[in-house]
């Protein structure tokens, strides 16, 4: 089919053709953009832990200041939890992932740099790796010569003795920071120091994500052998089966309350609730930009709709020449589909370079990653195509119209 006599029917009516145009490339724009931050958000929200979440239950207790009797007392709650049938491990931990707030440190791999390499999450608590279910792919895991109390850690540090044996001596790292700090190499065996603080690379897990900051270096993150205490904010965090995890959880909170009465619990939950919370606002987000994607695709359909028809009416005389003079009901309908494929083309085209400018603003002042250039033609094909079904059904009428028309008077 010629192109030139579309073109000069759109030269015609100019004003509505553009407003098509402009319609089409803002809804391009926005589809784009949106359906790039839905996948973020998807990816985000099925992030691995590196923890067996299905297994574990949490019991957050109230910061009210660490007792003399803390550490017995720590030893005392760990004894009875890990005593209760179907737990495998307990531990007292100061963080979890999937938390609102985390304890970062700065580590160097050399004492005389003066800017540190990196920032991560530190995590701590008596047989906390098997209690969280980490994936240990080289090296060792903590032993209990390697652990250190809290309290006496505390005073070392302030004491800026970086030799003081009360200091942790080794960790765990994750692959994450072993490809940041040392890429292709063997990092067991290897120091950083916290401070001036040598510390050596015992072991590396497979994944362990930060407790919230999760949009750089998400699994930048130590184990080191710290001993925390009850009273201080921390959590018991228990692991079981899955099956199991309801009554465990309660036969743990019967246990703690045993142990002392007077105890405070702010929380208790399972893991699988610990993720659907912290990524409540993630999956809104999402949902909100699919219903704006949703409504935008059938606002452009029907615009389509709309004005396919207003042309259809218009042009009932001019099909019917056309009919007259032999053009098939086939001819009609081509005609009326690449018109609409033409305007549809222009405000792709137009709307792929506002895609990629809109990405550029988020990427300067929202830290958006760059959109990816396969959303470029996925968007186009996915126009393409709404725009086809939405001008098929004022085509087919058009294409019914009968030839005499032409010979009815205006």
């Amino acid at each position: 089919m010629e192109i030139r006599p579309i073109i000069s029917s759109l030269s015609r009516h100019k004003i509505t053709a553009w407003l098509l145009i402009i319609e089409i490339a803002l809804t391009c724009a926005i589809i784009c953009n949106a359906v790039f931050l839905i996948s973020q958000r998807l990816e985000r929200m099925n992030m691995v832990s590196g923890i067996a979440e299905h297994e574990l239950v949490e019991i957050q207790l109230a910061n009210l200041g660490v007792r003399p009797d803390g550490k017995a007392r720590t030893r005392q709650d760990l004894a009875a939890l890990r005593q209760i049938p179907g737990v495998s491990e307990a531990s007292l931990v100061n963080q979890m992932p999937f938390s609102s707030s985390e304890t970062n440190n700065t580590i160097k791999l050399d004492p005389a740099q003066k800017a540190p390499t990196l920032s991560a999450a530190l995590y701590w608590g008596e047989r906390l790796s098997p209690t969280f279910g980490t994936q240990l792919i080289a090296g060792r895991d903590l032993r209990e010569d390697d652990y250190r109390d809290l309290d006496a850690v505390n005073k070392a540090a302030a004491g800026g003795d970086p030799n003081d044996k009360a200091l942790p001596r080794v960790l765990i790292i994750t692959q994450s920071v072993a490809d940041r700090l040392w890429p292709g190499a063997n990092p067991l065996g290897k120091q950083v120091y916290f401070g001036k603080t040598p510390v050596t690379v015992v072991g590396v897990v497979a994944h362990l994500v930060r407790p919230s900051s999760l949009s750089s270096g998400a699994e930048y993150s130590f184990l080191v052998p710290i001993r925390p205490v009850v009273g201080d904010g921390s959590s018991y965090l228990i692991r079981t089966a899955p099956q199991e995890r309801q009554r465990v959880l309660k036969a743990a909170l019967a246990a703690l309350k045993a142990n002392d009465p007077r105890r405070v619990v702010i929380e208790h939950r399972t893991w699988d609730d610990v993720r659907s919370e912290f990524f409540q606002n993630d999956r809104a987000m999402a949902g909100l930009l699919v219903g704006v994607c949703v409504a935008l695709l059938v606002v452009t359909a029907l615009g389509i709709v709309g004005l396919g028809s207003f042309w259809v009416a218009q042009r009932r005389r001019t099909i019917g020449v056309r009919r007259a003079l032999g053009a098939t009901r086939a001819n009609i309908l081509h005609y009326f589909q690449t018109e609409n494929f033409l305007l549809a083309t222009i405000g792709i085209v137009i709307g792929m370079a506002l895609a990629y400018a809109i990405n550029l603003f988020l990427m300067l002042h929202y830290e958006l990653p760059r959109l990816p250039g396969i959303y470029f033609p996925v968007g186009a094909v996915l126009l393409w195509l709404i725009g086809q079904l939405a001008v098929l059904g004022p085509a087919l009428r058009a294409a019914a119209v009968p030839p005499v028309v032409a010979t009815r008077s205006v």
